[in-house]
């Protein structure tokens, strides 16, 4: 494409290059940045730099009267004041202007044309521009030439510092986003990562306000069309359960469900690379090819093969690549209106049922609250979990205030009949240390039995806890691990295990009570003592 006049952005440079093809950023990687090499599977190696994942404690929202009533203000959302802003967005200026050369990414946010947000990148590396050409859709010659005004610029002038002395600044990383200026700016770190969750920040602001549900989570559709949503937090299994070989990808992270139905935010997938195999997860490891973005893994020199197990630059390395790049993705990323929402756990206390059916209500509420746990695993001897709290499965990303996506969710659930299911990948039996992760072909199992109707009609008990609907029987699943209290060879064990979860969850929910309506609040688990 021919080059872009940017001052209207207040840049001048010798040379920019608009959306060009992943073969022209290739070569600028190679000639001009020493992190980048080419791999053996032909995708492009780089290093993030200093940062090696985002920096949510350096994110802020600029104060405005126009949307400051709207946010949920807090550790997630710290403000900054107009002033602060256009300074950081002079010295990105200032910045980018001493470049030789720019490149620019222009694409879209949204595969439904009706809710789609125009996005500009400004950038200086060519890793981040042939990343955000993977995640943004991109648009085709005709769409480009009839591009026109951005609706969102991304100022990312990430290899300099912001000024740690200026008001609102917690280190010389910072990411400030205004919705009124439509406009990021990016100091200080060069993950990539930043750019994509900066759209999704925005698509989290905007589209509540549509009566749209922006979400977290990933998405599949059977041969009958049928949908289904996958939340959970990092370790539930919500990558693996929704790459289904039988069923098609609508999305593996950020999704919106509106009056039409679901689509996908995102043109390509940021998959974690830790660790990755292809017996394992074949349709990730298939998708790192040319054109791939490879973050921070560790290769050999000879023969430029990956080792997928080296941690040692990050736990946190990742792969970027077009959506097309997995066999079953479904093109374009939409479907209908979800049949299932599936909400993923990892109960490492072995107190939450595999299975059970939820109400709107009860939907309502695990979806606020985004529970999981982890081992502590840091020091020897130590195996008592930690319970993980994130509402709505993506906290970092909010706006609004929990509860504001929480009654698009009950709403979009009741008008189009969706059916509502928590499911724990976590421990069975007893304890963690004693017990067992639910095995993955079980697992795998209530999700089938969840798409072809046959647990929606199965017998269910209610148990005392959380008050769940458990199927007494699941099709290839073992009925004596559906009950959990059954498991446990020791029940007054498990009911002080209980116990101690239920005090978990009462605590974290505390900060949600004023907002959340009463009905919310008394769906939530129960104490068997009081």
């Amino acid at each position: 494409m021919p080059d872009l006049n940017l001052t209207q952005y207040g840049i001048d440079v010798n040379e920019t290059f608009r959306n060009a093809a992943p073969a022209t950023l290739y070569e600028a990687a190679i000639r001009l940045d020493p992190t980048a090499a080419i791999v053996d599977s032909g995708a492009l190696r780089i290093g993030s730099g200093e940062k090696t994942g985002r920096s949510p404690a350096d994110k802020r929202i600029v104060r405005n009267p126009e949307s400051e009533d709207d946010i949920w203000w807090g550790p997630i959302n710290i403000e900054i004041d107009e002033h602060t802003f256009e300074i950081n967005k002079e010295r990105a200026q200032d910045y980018l202007n001493t470049c030789d050369r720019i490149y620019v990414m222009d694409g879209f946010a949204s595969w439904d044309p009706e809710h789609r947000l125009k996005v500009r990148i400004i950038c200086t590396r060519p890793y981040h521009a042939l990343f955000m050409h993977n995640m943004l859709i991109r648009p085709s010659d005709e769409e480009l030439g009839n591009f026109g005004e951005p609706d969102f610029v991304i100022y990312n002038a990430g290899e300099f510092p912001a000024n740690r002395q200026m008001k609102h600044m917690s280190s010389k990383t910072s990411v400030d986003l205004s919705f009124e200026d439509r406009e990021m700016v990016i100091l200080g770190t060069e993950y990539a990562g930043e750019m994509k969750k900066g759209v999704f920040t925005v698509m989290h602001y905007l589209m509540p306000k549509r009566d749209v549900l922006s979400m977290h989570c990933s998405a599949n559709e059977g041969d009958d069309g049928d949908v289904s949503l996958f939340f959970g937090l990092s370790g539930t299994g919500k990558t693996t359960l929704s790459a289904d070989p039988d069923r098609d990808l609508i999305g593996d992270d950020e999704h919106c469900w509106s009056d039409d139905g679901v689509f996908n935010i995102e043109g390509g997938c940021y998959a974690k690379a830790i660790d990755l195999s292809p017996e394992e997860e074949p349709e990730i490891y298939n998708a790192i090819q040319y054109g791939t973005v490879l973050e921070n893994v560790v290769y050999d020199d000879n023969t430029r093969e990956v080792d997928y197990t080296d941690d040692s630059i990050t736990e946190n390395t990742r792969a970027s690549y077009p959506l097309d790049y997995i066999d079953n993705a479904k093109i374009p990323g939409m479907g209908g209106h979800p049949d299932n929402v599936i909400f993923l756990t990892y109960d490492a206390f072995g107190v939450m049922p595999p299975v059970s059916k939820l109400t709107p209500e009860q939907a309502m509420y695990h979806f606020i609250s985004g529970y999981t746990a982890k081992v502590a695993g840091t020091e020897v001897g130590v195996d008592e979990p930690q319970a993980t709290f994130s509402a709505c499965f993506g906290a970092a990303f909010l706006v609004w205030s929990p509860d504001k996506y929480a009654e698009i969710l009950a709403e979009k659930i009741r008008k189009y009949d969706a059916e509502a299911w928590l499911v724990n990948t976590g421990i069975t039996g007893v304890p963690y240390g004693t017990g067992r992760r639910v095995p993955l072909k079980y697992t795998r199992a209530m999700i089938d039995a969840i798409h072809d109707g046959s647990l929606l009609d199965a017998p269910k008990e209610t148990e005392p806890v959380f008050g769940l609907d458990v199927p007494t029987t699941c099709p290839n699943v073992p009925d004596d691990i559906l009950m959990p209290r059954d498991t446990w060879d020791d029940p007054n064990a498990y009911d002080e295990k209980a116990e101690h979860l239920v005090g978990l969850f009462n605590e974290h929910f505390e900060q949600y009570e004023d907002m959340a309506a009463p009905e919310i609040v008394e769906a939530g688990p129960q104490s068997q003592t009081a």
